[in-house]
């Protein structure tokens, strides 16, 4: 391990031999260390858009009102939001960039392009990488 602190982290979900590895749930989901497979990454946003939309019937189906529901918002959409930056930080370790490049969504349009391209349509690199071996 290297003292610089500026360097690329390393994955600790490697394995010696360069194998595939499977990562449990709560990696894939909460831990930026590691990499993911493009089919990951679109199971996970399809998750979000699916709970998006049920929590969103569920409180008309309610019928809560809009204080509530800002409320209840506001406190399932915070882990929502973690869980989508990790995914993306993860495929762009994936593709053998740090994760920083998750900020290029902040530039207006060609931003939210490169990103979808990158993350969502290109493969990931071949074999073990600096931010470790393929995930399953």
């Amino acid at each position: 391990m290297t003292d610089n602190v500026y360097s690329a982290p390393n994955s600790e979900l490697s394995a010696d031999s360069g194998e595939l590895i499977k990562p449990t749930l709560a990696q894939i989901l909460f831990s930026p260390k590691g990499r993911t497979t493009r089919k990951t990454y679109w199971l996970v946003f399809l998750g979000i858009i699916i709970f998006a939309i049920l929590s969103g019937f569920i409180s008309v189906v309610l019928g809560l009102n809009e204080s509530f529901i800002g409320v209840i918002t506001i406190i399932l959409y915070i882990p929502i939001i973690w869980i989508s930056f990790v995914v993306q930080v993860k495929r762009w370790h994936d593709r053998d960039k740090s994760g920083w490049w998750i900020l290029i969504n902040l530039i207006p349009v060609i931003g939210g392009i490169w990103a979808f391209v990158e993350n969502g349509c290109l493969q990931g690199t071949e074999g073990v990488n600096k931010y470790g071996p393929p995930s399953i």
